[in-house]
């Protein structure tokens, strides 16, 4: 039995190999895994003693050989093919040990030259792969070394792998060539300008308990790379498992979250914020989203952008959640909160660095790409469009609400005061109706004085600067670009009403 060993990833290639060895199988290497096994006192065959022909072009060429594929894909019942080996002295070959080129760890580096990339794109390692694949039930193909120990546990208890493992190995090997293929194309396609395809490379994360409703199965996958702000690559530090509706509704906080940079919290429910504010701390941030919607926090999510501590956790833990979402949880907060063995703590990366992330939404029988909104403009006094401008406060509030705005379902309106919430409207028909929802809210808290409010759109007509001033709106933050922007614009001057235009609008659907 004859095994050929070719890795990049070397780990547990030595021991691998000896075990081989030990079990009677000759073991044939190239390049480096060669040199590596041989400094390590594996006797092994060289590649070029194999085919009658040195590695040339840097190593470009090594493997690309009747006697390694024809080994490989010779099938052992066809008298035809194992004639054919006979006539031209090619040996069989019974197992492939390889794995590729470290391409997208290669182009993952900042600074990557093209010629690089190029470099690390494996010919030989795949077209073995593939070889040794296609005859599984003859050879047996590794390319994870995680595999390792159980191949040899099978060699010791039959001399041989089984079937069932090979086809297994098999698909996993072709799963192996189909994500470096399409990481390759990707990359030489944006090298081009191309974007007529989209390959998409996700690892399942879990298989869930059901999806949006319990008649319906879910699965939970991520990309390779990771990312922050993500709960795909979080750490469950307590609670149950995640099921479809948590994560949709984790991920929305997530969105929320990495638009402040103060002390903030957001509960959130359905998508949709139904608490957020700002603080000079955590606590602080806490209490006032909380007061902001008692009711609707019930059984929702609250993500923080700080570490959560034990005076933060203390005033959580009498309120029912499903999750807490922090970059860090102190050793106190751990201990008061992990008393409520259901409660879901997650710790998520909230490093700020940029990431051009894209945002996938399928529909029936495709799929809509877009990049992730994470374009912010800061509201300035200078955006103003009516006589009367913000004050210096109805700016900060401005600002605040207009990150707020940005993350509720449209039509959206969001009412704000003194960094905090006291009413949203998200997802109605019309816009108006968002806006009634959300005066209405901060109505019934007692607040009627001192109000700015935002929308995610324009106004279409006047009737919401109309509806905003019998509250006690001071203020409004809007995209503008209306073809009866100067009604608007006409009605908050009537009413004393300030309004500025950001140009850029927010829509989420």
């Amino acid at each position: 039995m004859r095994a050929l060993v070719s890795v990049s990833d070397k780990t547990g290639v030595v021991d691998f190999a000896r075990a081989l060895r030990r079990l009677g199988w000759e073991v044939i290497a190239t390049g480096g895994t060669m040199k590596l096994l041989r400094e390590s006192g594996v006797e092994v065959i060289n590649i070029s003693d194999v085919t009658g022909f040195p590695e040339i072009c840097d190593g470009r060429v090594k493997t690309l050989h009747p006697k390694v594929h024809g080994g490989l894909l010779a099938r052992r019942d066809d008298p035809s093919h194992m004639k054919a080996l006979a006539d031209n002295g090619i040996e069989l070959i019974d197992m492939v040990c390889v794995n590729l080129y470290p391409f997208r760890r290669t182009i993952e580096r900042e600074g990557v030259t093209m010629a690089e990339a190029i470099e690390n794109i494996d010919i030989g390692g795949p077209s073995m792969l593939r070889s040794a694949a296609k005859n599984y039930r003859d050879v047996t193909v590794v390319c994870d070394p995680a595999d390792y120990e159980r191949v040899i546990a099978e060699i010791e208890a039959g001399g041989n792998t089984t079937e069932k493992t090979r086809l297994e190995l098999s698909a996993k090997a072709y799963t192996h060539t189909a994500e470096y293929d399409a990481c390759i194309a990707t990359y030489m396609r944006a090298q081009a300008g191309l974007n007529e395809k989209l390959f998409m490379d996700y690892d399942l994360v879990q298989t869930l308990r059901y999806g949006e409703n319990p008649h319906q199965s879910a699965r939970f996958y991520r990309q390779a790379e990771p990312m922050p702000y993500s709960l795909a690559f979080a750490r469950q530090l307590n609670g149950k498992e995640l099921s479809y509706n948590n994560i949709q509704d984790a991920n929305a906080a997530l969105n929320i979250v990495r638009e402040f940079e103060e002390p903030f919290c957001v509960g959130l429910k359905h998508m949709n914020p139904c608490g957020a504010a700002v603080g000079k701390d955590i606590l602080e941030a806490w209490n006032k989203a909380y007061e902001a919607d008692k009711v609707s926090i019930f059984g929702g999510i609250v993500a923080v952008n700080r570490e959560l501590d034990g005076a933060t956790a203390a005033a959580m833990k009498p309120v029912f959640l499903e999750i807490i979402i922090a970059p860090s949880f102190s050793k106190e907060a751990l201990e008061i909160l992990t008393t409520k063995k259901n409660l879901r703590l997650m710790q998520v990366d909230m490093s700020r660095r940029d990431v051009k992330a894209m945002q996938y939404v399928s529909v029936n029988g495709g799929l809509l790409a877009q990049e992730l909104d994470t374009s912010m403009i800061t509201v300035t006094g200078d955006m103003t469009v009516t006589k009367l401008r913000p004050t210096e406060e109805q700016l900060v509030d401005l600002n605040f609400a207009w990150r707020i705005v940005k993350h509720v379902k449209s039509n959206a309106i969001v009412v704000v005061r003194n960094g905090s919430t006291l009413g949203v409207g998200a997802g109605q028909m019309n816009r108006v109706g968002s806006a009634a929802i959300a005066l209405e809210e901060a109505r019934s808290k007692g607040a009627t004085e001192g109000l700015v409010l935002a929308s995610d759109g324009f106004f279409p007509f006047d009737d919401t600067v109309t509806l905003a001033a019998r509250y006690g709106i001071a203020a409004i933050v809007q995209p503008g670009g209306s073809v009866r922007d100067e009604e608007s614009i006409r009605k908050a001057d009537e009413l004393g009403i300030a309004m500025v235009f950001t140009g850029m609008r927010h829509f989420k659907h």
